[in-house]
């Protein structure tokens, strides 16, 4: 078969119908990695003055309380703000991370790390309740700040179609930072961690600033929102963001409001923060002397954190980012710092979804030949142990009875192991007896209990929790303290400590005569050793930053009994390092614990003193309390509201077909939980053969998720030729269109059954019938003046039309890690058979096959292998459209927009177009990528200033028809080749721009030339 080469206009009717594949589709998603929901929730509405929350039954009561926070956060934020929220507020919850990791509300895959969102399209707050009150109560607040900044900068609602909150377009510092502070306060000990490192390095950011991604949002934004609630009062927090949405513009605002200068407020702010931690310099050790650095962070692997030492001190385990793209378990040598195995690969290995990386590190058993740490896999929570010396997995332990499972650790004779469970939306210790295969639970109440790490002896159990000082009845929620449980008996003994601080991550000395402790009773977290004779505690680091983990809870140091060794992260210089600690007198610890004259370390400047309307309301327990707490409850009942209505697109021109007119429009609906997801769409002109339609439905509420759509797609080709002439007796120039029609209908259905993250089998089927119209155009305008002086149109006969039925099956496998323009390492595969049958019969068959590695830092070898092919009788029919290998995203250097007549066959050395088309088609391509800028250490980060990849390939194909065969098969239908350099850039986020300077290997006539490409790499 061979195809002539004509001129060609494509005018695509119905553009905006892509926006909805997205989300809906009757064919294969391609690649991209599922979202799976592993159990179905059977929601209930919980009812509460302000609140809608949806919870499930197996955690009511927690779901009560977290409604009687929420309340309370409400009431707060509103005497802030001055305003209350308009309609309902909606509040879903989860009973712990690894169901809220499944939530249907968004489509968005949920990272380890997140601990709730507010969305914007019905102003949702989604959470999974924390592993202990604080936790929750924290991450409710730090939510609720986001619907009112959202509510506060909403000229209208989404539903009307309208411009999207200024919120969402102020820099994270601006909104992050304003929810830490008016959730936490002005007394943090993590930020002024971060605050005391950055004014030591003289590495302070102005307020123009503060949006570079080096600086964490969360951390800087909260401190210079405490400076600014500090010296104008909190008040101003509610009228500044009230401002800004006014104007839109938030340095106009601050400017207005604080009534000085950016500069000036920015030099102020620095002034405030060093007058404050220059004596604590004074006072403290940058770094430990005595200790020994095993792993210092670099720029590229800033968190190197939850250190467990080995018993003999030999090896350790910690939690790093060395990989770049996620964290992992290393094993190491504690004193060379060399990496013996990878224990872990969770960005691009299906086996463990989650490591809890942010709260849970992990034990050796008593001899060091094993190690154990908690993970989730398949949904459900592990136990597993890896061999010291292989660095393999041996066993893992599934343990059903709990959502999750956190900071496991070993029973001195190596038959129990003993972490804290979370089940039912609260965190309790359990026992796992490893001989018989039995769980036994130790506590069960609604109090934190947290790290449990058992007595050299094995008669106790230290572990950190919240009972001591927390009234439940007020949910008035202190701070943790540690304690000891008789594992036989259940006895809980309160221990020793600092009263008004934190107390965590226990440790059992060699004898066990003592426990070390991290605490932030001076306001930083410091390594401490409590004396269990004496309740005596000494004070073993005096650091200016400070002994933590990535949050103020995660386990931060381990001991080694047989070494008389501790192993620490610490914070320095913007990053988490690792050190040893080995020196007998120092791990003694000093009697006389450092009090930097009263002051608290942890109030953020200006303040010198605690103080202030916030802080004076997050103290009262009882203000905002619900009088009545019998919240009425009913069966979720999923109800369609309209999310959002595209802002309509109307389009008027005139063209040698005469005037046209035309517009569309796109709705989406969906429920509250996001279980069913409705989408229309319409565009339309005057032209009714042209008008497009699209509605379909999505069903996610199982771990099977299906959808149905139907849809008319026109598409109109033509052919153009003008020329001088005769016409009604008169000169004239003549033009005439051809045009073609081809209007497909389609309905179909689709399952796709995700067997994890990575991998999913899909099924589609449906119907399609497609129509054809065909029409002649002809315009006379006057050879002298140019007038139209004639103009017919009719319609010729067209091809029959076709009914054509088909069933697809496909597998997706996908792991790799997406970097800016491309991926980076990993490997995807898709396989798809789909049996076509009516009209035309044939059956089509894809094969895409790609791989990324990463040879050396930061160079990724991308490789690709792709089939495409129509098979049966009907695979060659003319009514089908070709393959074209000369697309950019398949072999570069062969658009149809680069090739000019001289250089087709006819002309010698010419080029054969037809080598491009094809019912089947093989493509190969190999690329050589790195960031271009981060390569040369251009700015931080792995890509450095800019998002900009360079890359050097080669491109590789082949297409042949039914009649023919590839010359690699014995035929004569050549392959095509090209080669060249190029770069990437990501714009915005929101799409991919390339520009190739390509050399197309397989045209004589064609040099080295440049093609502009919209789409990332393969």
């Amino acid at each position: 078969m061979t195809l002539k080469l004509r001129h060609k206009l494509v005018v695509t009717a119905f553009s905006t119908w892509l926006l909805f594949i997205f989300c809906l589709s009757v064919n294969a998603q391609y690649f991209g990695r599922n979202k799976v929901q592993y159990e179905r929730f059977d929601f209930k509405l919980l009812k509460t003055k302000h609140f809608d929350v949806y919870f499930y039954p197996e955690f009511q009561a927690e779901a009560e309380r977290a409604a009687i926070m929420a309340e309370r956060w409400y009431q707060r934020l509103s005497r802030l703000f001055n305003h209350d929220l308009r309609g309902r507020q909606p509040l879903i919850l989860y009973s712990s991370s690894v169901h809220f990791q499944q939530t249907t509300t968004t489509p968005e895959i949920i990272g380890e790390g997140t601990g709730g969102f507010t969305e914007i399209l019905k102003r949702r707050i989604v959470l999974p309740l924390g592993a202990s009150l604080a936790e929750t109560d924290h991450v409710i607040g730090h939510e609720l700040v986001h619907a009112f900044q959202f509510d506060l900068t909403a000229q209208r609602t989404p539903q009307q179609g309208t411009a999207e909150p200024v919120a969402l377009r102020l820099p994270l510092w601006f909104i992050e930072g304003m929810s830490e502070y008016l959730s936490i306060g002005p007394i943090d000990a993590q930020t002024a961690m971060w605050m005391r490192d950055a004014a030591r390095r003289n590495d302070l950011p102005t307020i123009k600033k503060l949006d570079n991604p080096r600086y964490f949002p969360y951390r800087y934004g909260h401190a210079l929102w405490a400076y600014m609630a500090g010296r104008w009062g909190d008040e101003v927090v509610g009228r500044l963001l009230k401002s800004v949405g006014r104007v839109g513009d938030y340095e106009k605002a601050m400017e207005r409001v604080l009534g000085i200068s950016l500069k000036k407020l920015s030099e102020d702010w620095h002034k405030a923060m060093k007058e404050a931690y220059e004596p604590v310099l004074a006072a403290t050790k940058v770094r430990e002397t005595s200790s020994q650095v095993i792993f210092e962070a670099k720029e590229e692997n800033p968190y190197n954190v939850c250190p467990v030492i080995s018993p003999d001190g030999r090896r350790l385990v910690m939690l790093s980012t060395r990989d770049l793209f996620s964290i992992d378990l290393y094993l190491s040598d504690v004193d060379t710092g060399k990496i013996r195995a990878r224990l872990t690969r969770t960005s691009t290995s299906p086996e463990f979804e989650n490591l809890q990386f942010t709260r849970s590190a992990g034990a050796w058993d008593s001899k060091g030949q094993k190690f154990v740490f908690a993970a989730i896999s398949k949904g459900k929570p592990v136990l597993t142990m890896v061999g010291a010396e292989s660095g393999k997995i041996e066993k893992e332990i599934v343990i059903p009875e709990v959502d999750e499972i956190i900071n496991p650790a070993w029973s001195p004779d190596g038959h129990e192991i003993v972490f804290s469970g979370q089940k039912g939306g609260v965190t309790d210790l359990y026992i796992y007896n490893l001989e018989r295969a039995e769980l036994k639970r130790l506590t069960n109440d609604p109090y934190g209990d947290l790290q449990p790490t058992w007595s050299p002896d094995g008669q106790k159990i230290a572990f950190v929790t919240d009972r001591f000082t927390t009234d439940l009845s007020a949910l008035d929620i202190g701070e943790y303290q540690l304690a000891l449980i008789d594992p036989a008996s259940g006895q809980i003994t309160k221990l020793g400590g600092f009263e008004r601080a934190k107390n965590i991550n226990p440790q059992w000395s060699s004898d066990g005569q003592s426990l070390y402790f991290l605490s932030d009773q001076s306001g930083k977290p410091d390594i401490y050793r409590l004396d269990l004779n004496s309740r005596q505690t000494f004070q073993i680091t005096n650091l200016y930053t400070g002994i933590s983990g990535i949050t103020e809870i995660s386990p931060a140091f381990s001991y080694a009994h047989e070494a008389k060794k501790i192993v620490y992260s610490a914070y320095e210089d913007g990053r988490y390092s690792v050190f040893a600690l080995a020196d007998a007198e120092v791990l003694k610890g000093k009697s006389e614990i450092a009090q930097f004259g009263g002051k608290n370390l942890a109030l953020l400047p200006p303040r010198e003193q605690p103080g202030g309307s916030l802080l004076g309301l997050l103290r009262n327990p009882y203000f905002g309390f619900p009088e009545d707490t019998n919240f009425p409850i009913s069966d979720y009942q999923p109800k369609l509201t309209l999310d959002y209505v595209s802002p309509p697109q109307l389009a008027f021109g005139v063209d040698r077909y005469g005037t046209y007119s035309g517009g569309g429009v796109t709705l989406f609906w969906s429920d509250m939980l996001g279980y069913h997801t409705v989408a229309t769409m319409v565009q339309s002109s005057n032209r009714i053969k042209d008008t497009a339609a699209l509605v379909g439905y999505q069903n996610t509420q199982k771990r099977m998720n299906w959808g149905v759509v139907a849809s008319r797609i026109p598409y109109v080709t033509g052919y153009y030729s003008a020329g001088l002439g005769d016409f009604l007796g008169q000169p004239a120039y003549v033009e005439q269109d051809e045009l073609f029609w081809q209007i497909n209908y389609d309905v179909g259905g689709f399952i796709t059954y995700p067997f994890n993250q990575m991998r999913r089998a899909e099924l589609s089927a449906g119907f399609r019938y497609i129509s054809f119209e065909h029409e002649i155009v002809t315009n006379a305008y006057s050879y002298f003046d140019g007038t139209l002086i004639y103009r017919d149109s009719y319609d010729l006969p067209s091809a029959p039309g076709l009914a054509m039925g088909y069933v697809s099956a496909a597998l997706v496998y996908d792991s790799a890690i997406f970097g800016a323009t491309a991926p980076v390492v990993g490997q995807s595969y898709l396989v798809e058979v789909m049996p076509t049958v009516g009209s035309i019969t044939y059956t089509s068959v894809l094969g895409d096959y790609r791989r990324y590695v990463m040879p050396v830092k930061p160079f990724t070898l991308a490789a690709r292998l792709l089939h495409y092919g129509r098979y049966g009788k009907g695979a060659d029919d003319e009514r089908l459209w070709p393959l074209y290998l000369g697309y950019e995203t398949l072999v570069r250097g062969y658009n149809y927009s680069s090739f000019n007549y001289d250089e087709f066959v006819g002309n010698q050395g010419g080029f054969d177009y037809n080598r491009l088309f094809g019912s089947k088609m093989m493509v190969a391509n190999l690329e050589l990528r790195f960031p271009l800028f981060g390569l040369f250490k251009l700015g931080r980060g792995f890509y450095g200033i800019l998002p900009v990849d360079f890359f050097t390939f080669f491109d590789w194909g082949v297409a042949w028809f039914g009649d023919e065969k590839p010359s690699f098969l014995g035929g004569s239908k050549k392959p095509i080749a090209s080669t060249g350099v190029g770069v990437r850039m990501n714009v915005m986020g929101y799409l991919v721009v390339g520009l190739n300077y390509v050399h197309p290997l397989s045209r004589p006539q064609k040099g080295w030339y440049f093609q502009f490409t919209i789409s990332p790499g393969f």
